[in-house]
């Protein structure tokens, strides 16, 4: 299934996307999509719906983020080789673990408000992964069983704010507005492959990162494994799993967002996000 949210910001209602790729209503079945909906068992049950039976929703309506209540939203850091090789960083021998501000959740095709005082804004098209049972010291043999689904998320970041201002990431990773995702939750069950799944990102439609998860360092099923021995994963949370090579900060010279830009990013079966980058205003 691909489920999403959709409507103005704050009153998004519960729907999915048809076989025929048109949005059908939820909000008659369910009252929202959150954690609560995302196990195995609510999934079955949405699952045996008869699709043609739910209202069809008219005209084009925005998209939210798929999820409703989300607890954490966890990055991963330097997940590709050569994106770690582009960053002048050693490959990490753990995962690179960081925390994105819940309040920078955005919907996939929003405004990115370039934050106050930001000189180096940056883009990064990374796989999300979406937590549906709740997850301690699991194993990786067992890891993927506790995934809801999967869905593209834009890891935006401040690099100047990451990494020039003293402290950890977190600072350059939580802006308002620098965590789109979406535009829905496709079920694991939908995703043949996690770990072969093409990515992309355009800048004013010229190409600037092309990958594949085949070259992620830790896989979908190591990431969920490793973080669930450090925390309690619940249902909903989200794990953006890292970026592949072209984001802005290795490029030569390097390129980083200024109001005006637009940007198109997805991921093979997860949909596409389309955003333009507008200057912070008080």
């Amino acid at each position: 299934m691909k489920l999403v949210r959709y409507g103005r910001p704050g009153k998004e209602k519960p729907g999915l996307i048809d076989e025929e790729g048109k949005l059908r209503d939820l909000s008659g079945v369910i009252a929202d999509i959150d954690g609560a909906q995302l196990s195995d068992k609510a999934l079955r049950k949405l699952a045996k719906l008869d699709e043609k039976t739910l209202p069809l929703v008219r005209g084009n309506p925005r998209f939210g983020v798929p999820l409703a209540k989300v607890g954490k939203f966890i990055g991963i850091g330097l997940n590709y080789a050569d994106h770690a090789a582009e960053s002048g960083m050693p490959i990490p021998a753990e995962p690179i673990v960081f925390m994105k501000a819940i309040t920078c959740l955005n919907g996939p095709d929003d405004n990115v408000v370039l934050p106050k005082g930001s000189k180096k804004t940056d883009w990064e098209v990374e796989l999300g992964v979406v937590i549906g049972t709740r997850a301690q010291y699991v194993s990786e043999e067992d890891a993927l069983k506790y995934v809801a689904g999967y869905c593209v998320v834009n890891d935006i970041s401040e690099r100047a704010f990451q990494l020039e201002r003293g402290g950890q990431w977190d600072k350059g990773k939580g802006c308002d507005t620098f965590g789109p995702v979406g535009p829905w939750l496709v079920t694991r069950d939908e995703v043949i492959d996690e770990q072969d799944l093409d990515l992309y990102l355009e800048v004013n439609g010229k190409r600037m990162q092309t990958g594949n998860t085949q070259t992620m360092i830790f896989t979908v099923a190591q990431i969920v494994s490793y973080l669930s021995q450090f925390m309690t994963l619940e249902p909903g949370d989200i794990i953006a799993t890292g970026t592949p090579p072209g984001v802005g900060q290795g490029r030569k010279p390097q390129r980083f967002l200024k109001k005006g830009d637009s940007l198109r990013l997805g991921i093979a079966g997860l949909g596409e996000q389309q955003q333009d980058v507008v200057a912070w205003t008080a």
